[in-house]
């Protein structure tokens, strides 16, 4: 099975709009176009749209502007004090598809955990073994680890969305963004990082629940450790400009 049929089948998507391409991304990062799930807005069914990674709030009046802050993140603890969070919980919350994501050693202070083998799965599914020898990482780097579900199968995290749109005279053309929910780590994550995305259980209330008296701020927790599976990355991951298949190999 391909990852986006996969991604069809576990997020139950009906189909995806036309032209719709999602080509094998090993290093993913922020400012990137990435897929994300919404309910349409007419019919309330699911749709795969690509939106680019780093919220910009609708009412900026110039994207450019916000540049200057770092909005690839949104931490749950203060997604209903600060403005720009709390809008798009309000009313523009989404999925944001994956089977995996990276860590880098923040912690090296703690107990780590015990060395683990390199698993066969990868971020888009069974990957070969690379054909020619991987580059040796740069002197100094940090272990990289990745998480994900112990069978490899896509999973969603925690997302907000915007639609900021170009007021008159503006030069830019309209512009789709999203961040992702973090929360405090837990136990497999913590040796690694204080943080973790918000990994969701109940994917229909967190789309469609809109009810101000009870919004759905206790989903945003820590995912149970034991549901989660930690191998090594490849250090080289610490590179956008590195990405293929060898990102999910140690070295």
């Amino acid at each position: 099975m391909s990852y986006v049929w996969a991604l069809l089948s576990t997020f139950k998507l009906g189909r995806l709009p036309e032209g719709f391409e999602l080509p094998p991304d090993w290093n993913i990062a922020p400012s990137t176009n990435q897929p994300i799930i919404r309910s349409d807005p007419e019919n309330g069914e699911r749709e795969m749209v690509l939106m680019r990674w780093g919220l910009i709030p609708a009412k900026v009046a110039d994207p450019d502007s916000f540049k200057i802050f770092t909005t690839s993140n949104a931490r749950a603890e203060s997604i209903l004090d600060k403005p720009i969070w709390k809008g798009p919980f309000s009313h523009s919350r989404c999925l944001i598809p994956l089977d995996g994501f990276y860590e880098w050693l923040q912690r090296p202070g703690l107990p780590q955990p015990p060395p683990i083998e390199p698993g066969e799965h990868g971020l888009f599914g069974d990957i070969p073994r690379p054909s020619k020898r991987t580059p040796k990482p740069k002197a100094g780097s940090r272990p990289t680890y990745k998480f994900e579900m112990p069978d490899g199968a896509p999973y969603a995290l925690a997302g907000l969305f915007s639609e900021w749109r170009p007021r008159k005279g503006s030069p830019h053309p309209p512009l789709d963004t999203f961040s992702i929910v973090t929360t405090e780590a837990n136990e497999l994550m913590d040796p690694i990082h204080d943080r973790m995305p918000v990994i969701l259980h109940d994917y229909d209330r967190w789309l469609k629940d809109y009810d101000e008296s009870r919004p759905p701020i206790d989903l945003l927790r820590p995912y149970e450790a034991d549901g989660m599976r930690m191998t090594p990355a490849h250090r080289l991951v610490g590179n956008v400009r590195n990405n293929g298949p060898e990102m999910l190999n140690t070295a």
